[in-house]
């Protein structure tokens, strides 16, 4: 991800990374995170801050936000960028559910194919989800990744986001 007046690859109309700008991306994108939460513990700012992080550094992503663990078995939307979301979701259903569930990262190459898929956006056609949990090791969210593009993230995506989730976790 590039800063000043360089333009980051999503202001710059790109769709696809090659994996060397991939990890340079996520790298730029910790970073980045690391310096912008040096001192805040505050969980709203951390999410907004890397959900807007995340969007720009990621081209083929239509949606990257969080969903807060408010309940028992609940998730609800929080900050997030890009088009209208789910409100809340239980962790029986959908992706964001089963990272929930499982407390594992769900890789999801095509949404259609997955079962119990939660189209919040029609147009969303793969994601990556991935638990996030706190510095005393409970879930307090999943960090959803959406594409309207099939098979749009691999495992790089799945080891630069969960290096930025690792790095969250000190300020939850």
């Amino acid at each position: 991800m590039e800063t000043g007046t360089d333009l980051s690859p999503r202001a710059a109309g790109r769709t696809r990374l090659e994996p060397s700008e991939k990890r340079a991306a996520y790298r730029d994108c910790a970073q980045q995170l690391g310096g912008l939460l040096a001192g805040i513990d505050d969980p709203v700012v951390v999410m907004a801050s890397a959900a807007s992080l995340i969007f720009y550094a990621v081209p083929q992503a239509s949606f990257v936000g969080f969903y807060r663990v408010v309940a028992p078995g609940l998730l609800r939307v929080g900050p997030y960028q890009g088009p209208v979301a789910c409100i809340d979701i239980a962790f029986e259903r959908g992706v964001c559910g089963a990272a929930a569930r499982t407390g594992k990262t769900q890789l999801v190459s095509d949404v259609d194919a997955f079962p119990g898929h939660i189209a919040c956006d029609a147009g969303a056609r793969s994601e990556i989800v991935l638990p996030v949990w706190d510095r005393k090791d409970e879930l307090v969210a999943v960090l959803d990744v959406d594409s309207h593009q099939l098979a749009a993230f691999d495992e790089i995506d799945q080891e630069g986001l969960e290096a930025i989730v690792r790095a969250l976790r000190e300020h939850l």
